[in-house]
């Protein structure tokens, strides 16, 4: 642990760290934009777990959901860029700047992107006992009473939100979105068949579809996920070409120091590339993936420019 310590170190001085080479001296705020249970915080206890014991110091997972993850992001924008407060946030911080006129920040100049996670794909579910036993059921009975099926989601701009807009578009149907501030509680209401569908992301959905509490129709991504060998690609499955990932990553306040960044990616990557972590977010669903902050930097300004096309394109707008 020593070693490691020192080598992290090394590497930040040797970026030109700032006087406090003894950063972390005190726990840091891990800030989770979502409700507890759901995706992002389920991955959040898993590396913020492994975090702890690499930087010697306690990293506290702190959920603020509400808003689609507006309000917990404005928290990490605004907070000192001293490495002691950062965010673990999905695919949707992307999606935000595209579906909110007035964000309370700018997600370019306030948030800097630290490093990636893993990703994984979304799974459509229903309750079992739902008419619909595929993908192509579903756009049969959406098509046949529009607007009566119902596809709950994490919050207007979250992962299952976008994907459900996404099938819509492509399906060329039309159902009804009822939104909840975080993904665990959709979930829930789903399995109590409040709800009757939800494109979930594997990591929450997993252990309802193993307990058979909610039934797999299809998959998001093209190829078919190594935890549901028997589920289709929703591609294959009704409506071809769909394809819907959600990746993971972490970001810091704008105004943090580059070496900063350095030292907190460094860990980062060494964390995710753990056997036993990497294990873990597997067993959830989540391929692990690292990158450097350039690259990961590079991989969100893509993503921002694909949904500011994909957003108008559908005419969704919402208001923090």
């Amino acid at each position: 642990m020593r070693m490691m310590l020192a080598l992290a170190g090394a590497l930040a001085l040797a970026a030109g760290a700032p006087a406090h080479a003894d950063y972390p001296d005190r726990p840091i705020r891990l800030v989770v934009p979502f409700a507890a249970g759901g995706t992002v915080d389920i991955i959040a206890r898993i590396v913020g777990a492994r975090l702890s014991e690499m930087v010697g110091q306690p990293v506290v997972v702190d959920n603020r959901g509400g808003a689609g993850g507006v309000i917990g992001t404005e928290l990490v924008a605004h907070a000192a860029g001293d490495g002691y407060t950062v965010l673990l946030h999905s695919a949707a911080i992307a999606s935000d700047a595209a579906l909110h006129r007035d964000l309370p920040y700018d997600t370019t100049r306030d948030l800097a992107p630290v490093g990636m996670i893993g990703t994984t794909a979304n799974v459509l579910v229903a309750a079992p006992g739902f008419a619909a036993r595929s993908a192509a059921d579903v756009i049969g009975l959406a098509r046949a009473r529009p607007g009566v099926v119902t596809v709950a989601n994490g919050g207007i701009g979250s992962a299952s939100h976008l994907a459900a807009v996404l099938f819509g578009a492509q399906a060329r149907v039309t159902v009804t979105h009822v939104p909840y501030k975080g993904a665990a509680p959709a979930l829930g209401d789903v399995v109590g068949r409040h709800v009757d569908l939800m494109i979930a992301t594997l990591p929450g959905a997993l252990p309802h579809i193993r307990a058979q509490r909610l039934a797999a129709l299809g998959v998001s991504s093209l190829t078919r996920a190594d935890e549901l060998p028997d589920v289709p690609p929703i591609a294959e499955s009704g409506l071809p070409g769909y394809d819907y990932t959600v990746w993971f990553g972490v970001f810091a306040p704008g105004t943090t120091q580059a070496p900063v960044i350095a030292r907190l990616n460094f860990w980062l990557n060494d964390a995710v590339g753990a056997a036993d972590t990497a294990a873990r977010l597997i067993a959830q669903g989540v391929a692990p993936r690292r990158m450097d902050p350039a690259a990961f930097r590079a991989a969100v300004a893509a993503e921002l420019a694909r949904w500011q096309a994909l957003v108008e394109q559908a005419g969704i707008t919402a208001t923090p």
